[in-house]
């Protein structure tokens, strides 16, 4: 059980209908929604204030430029895959990248997992067609089931219940991890962190410290919002503006430096340290083109971000011949180490990377081991998007710590 944390008056918490919130499952007329709801309110917190406040103020260091951060986890979570032992696999992998990191570095590495919520999926379409039939694209276990058939694509709020309970179970197991591994110089974590994409669910599990007062997102440590519900305007930037969690955003190749330094501002008015991540996300060819103005317009603002390069979301290409999404190592390899060179250029530190990457021996990203489109099928088992091996990912933090880039075949 969590340390104590007030509940909060959903009601008051409950952003305006004006306010357009991106993405969400229409299941509000559901016979299930106001029970589910209900019970989320009345529910333990996740993740304890006490938690988010130590690895805020582990973040504010980022800026000393000593310490490194890391983020990694699957594209999206399977209920499947929330066991002791599943749970245990991805830990390894993430100290095992984490420690090669510090070993090439010199450096602490912050760990945070993209796990423990990564439940729910944006998507560029509504639809998905599956031979000659079409049904609604699955997004995320909290949303709907991968099986396409009409029933289990159709949104379900039970699903925000089981979420919760796979999450306490990841939360358990991340908490024994770190406590086990206290003390540890050039580690510090694992933390949680998913993308707060739902909007029903995200609400009505903030909750108020009883210590400190203020209001903290407790169904993770690290929230962030994607680069489909980063408008400043919007209920998702509201949310995460409303609590005291550090946050993160993406940020794709359509940002603007006003679109940014608005986000910015809405999240970090104070320009507190610790605060805000910023993850860009470009692709190798168009970040040397978008990101230097975005670099200069929020440094020059004063804000004191950290930025930590996605080098995977950009570079996410069709194969035709197989049917499967993909992505090139050296693509990746290339936007790490531009998205370095362009902040360190700026004077800026560059804290680290944010990745996909499986616990098992994935074969969905092309390079290594995985030599052509055909090797994509020996073992290609994400519920979305195409994550990195851990050989796979070692050779990503070896060059991008290294600076060395390598040749695509």
């Amino acid at each position: 059980m969590q340390p104590p944390s007030s509940t909060v008056d959903v009601d008051r918490l409950r952003l305006p209908e004006s306010l357009p919130a991106a993405q969400q499952p229409e299941w509000r007329e559901h016979v299930a929604y106001d029970e589910v709801c209900q019970r989320l309110v009345s529910a333990p917190p996740l993740v304890a204030a006490a938690e988010i406040r130590r690895l805020r103020c582990s973040l504010s260091r980022l800026m000393t430029a000593d310490v490194l951060l890391l983020q990694g986890g699957d594209c999206a979570e399977s209920f499947y895959e929330c066991t002791e032992q599943h749970v245990a696999e991805k830990l390894r992998v993430i100290d095992r990248l984490g420690d090669r990191l510090s070993e090439l570095t010199g450096r602490s590495v912050i760990r945070v997992g993209r796990m423990g919520g990564q439940f729910a999926k944006p998507r560029s379409q509504a639809m998905e067609r599956h031979g000659e039939l079409s049904f609604p694209s699955f997004r995320g276990h909290m949303i709907n089931s991968e099986i396409a058939a009409p029933l289990t694509r159709k949104a379900n709020p039970r699903r925000m219940l089981w979420a919760y309970d796979a999450s306490d179970k990841v939360q358990r197991e991340m908490r024994t991890h770190r406590r086990g591994h206290a003390g540890m110089p050039a580690m510090e974590g694992p933390w949680s962190s998913h993308e707060a994409l739902v909007i029903d669910y995200e609400t009505r599990l903030v909750r108020r410290d009883q210590d400190m007062g203020d209001l903290y997102l407790t169904s993770t440590h690290l929230p962030w919002v994607g680069e489909r519900t980063r408008h400043p305007d919007g209920a998702h930037v509201a949310l995460l503006a409303s609590v005291a969690n550090p946050v993160g955003c993406k940020i794709g190749s359509t940002a603007t430096p006003d679109d940014v330094l608005n986000v910015c501002q809405t999240l970090n008015p104070r320009r507190e340290p610790g605060r805000v991540v910023l993850i860009p996300r470009m692709g190798r060819d168009l970040i040397r083109e978008v990101l230097p103005p975005i670099v200069r317009r929020v440094a020059n603002a004063g804000h004191p971000v950290i930025w930590l390069g996605d080098p995977m979301h950009g570079n996410t290409v069709m194969c035709d011949q197989v049917g499967l999404k993909t992505r090139y190592l050296t693509d990746m390899i290339t936007e790490a180490l531009r998205f370095r060179d362009i902040i360190e250029e700026h004077r800026q530190h560059a804290a680290g990377l944010h990745i996909e990457v499986a616990a098992g021996d994935v074969t969905e990203c092309i390079g290594g081991s995985v030599k052509c489109e055909d090797d994509l099928l020996r073992h290609y088992s994400s519920l979305c998007d195409p994550r990195l091996n851990v050989a796979q990912a070692t050779e990503l933090i070896e060059a991008w710590a290294k600076g060395v880039a390598t040749r695509r075949a």
